[in-house]
């Protein structure tokens, strides 16, 4: 599978499994969660997206056991992960409200507990999950500089940022930031006219892209029109209606790396079935039209 290079330390592979729900699975058994895994490599998908609150604070934990169990997984993968989010459950639960911290304090504590529980030494690259209102970009900038700087982090980017919050945080640093991981897919298609995929172009930054099926919106009735045409898609290159729609965001000259979740074995061998299919652009516009519900000005 192609790799996509985010910088000099990093490049990932082109289609990224993403591991939010790990813990909602009936068998989080770390034999499991290792089958989970070896099925993504069989493929080629190298790299795994995780993030400190992800499953109430526990799919690091998972992940990490099944690390333990198989730890020559570890040098095969790259491993994604986010902080700045704070829930009540989990650790957490005391907390009055769910909020965000991009204080160094708990950026630095964060890291500290994600290398903990999964087990590693160093993690591959480090999001900021939600831009946070409440961010001071000098000290924030300062701990994500002082991870690199330690090697406990090889990389950083960010997550749901805007172009406003992406040059502010980078305006206080001197590490360049990987990448931008927002919602896209062929249901949540703003970032394309909006100018949050055209900023990261412009400086050649690969986003990655969460949620690239919409949760499943894709197959709901308000969808008909856009199903209809995937799934008339799918048929001819005898593919499922989703590998259609994560080609449609592969298509793109963006380099957008979608992050896939599924828990089930057999869905997780078939997510590079993408790869196969053959996106023209009058395609690509055929599914943005039935998804918009109208054709293009």
């Amino acid at each position: 599978m192609e790799k996509i290079v985010l910088n000099d330390q990093l490049s990932v592979s082109r289609l990224v499994y993403g591991m939010w729900r790990l813990g909602d699975d009936t068998d989080t058994s770390p034999a499991h969660v290792q089958a989970k895994i070896e099925a993504c490599l069989e493929q080629g998908i190298t790299t795994m997206d995780q993030a400190d609150i992800y499953g109430g604070y526990e799919a690091e934990e998972l992940m990490g056991a099944a690390l333990a169990q198989a730890p020559h997984l570890k040098d095969k993968i790259e491993i994604v992960t986010k902080c700045d989010i704070i829930a009540p459950v989990g650790r957490h639960a005391a907390a009055p409200v769910k909020y965000y911290d991009t204080s160094a304090r708990h950026m630095t504590e964060s890291v500290e507990a994600s290398l903990s529980l999964m087990g590693v030494e160093k993690i591959d690259l480090l999001l900021v999950h939600r831009p946070d209102p409440m961010m001071d970009h000098h000290d924030t900038g300062k701990a994500l500089d002082g991870l690199v700087a330690s090697g406990k982090v090889g990389s950083v980017g960010v997550s749901n940022f805007k172009r406003h919050d992406w040059t502010l945080l980078q305006s206080a640093m001197t590490t360049k930031l990987a990448t931008n991981q927002i919602e896209m897919s062929v249901v949540a298609n703003d970032a394309f006219i909006n100018g949050d995929l055209a900023y990261l172009q412009e400086f050649g930054v690969a986003p990655m892209a969460w949620s690239p099926l919409a949760g499943g919106a894709l197959f709901s009735a308000e969808n008909k029109a856009l199903y209809d045409a995937l799934h008339k898609m799918a048929e001819a290159q005898s593919v499922d209606v989703g590998a259609v729609a994560v080609a449609w965001l592969l298509a793109h000259p963006a380099n957008i790396i979608p992050v896939l979740g599924t828990n089930n074995l057999e869905r997780i061998r078939r997510i590079s079935d993408a790869l196969k299919v053959e996106m023209g652009r009058a395609d690509w516009f055929v599914l943005y039209e039935a998804a918009n519900g109208h054709e293009v000005p």
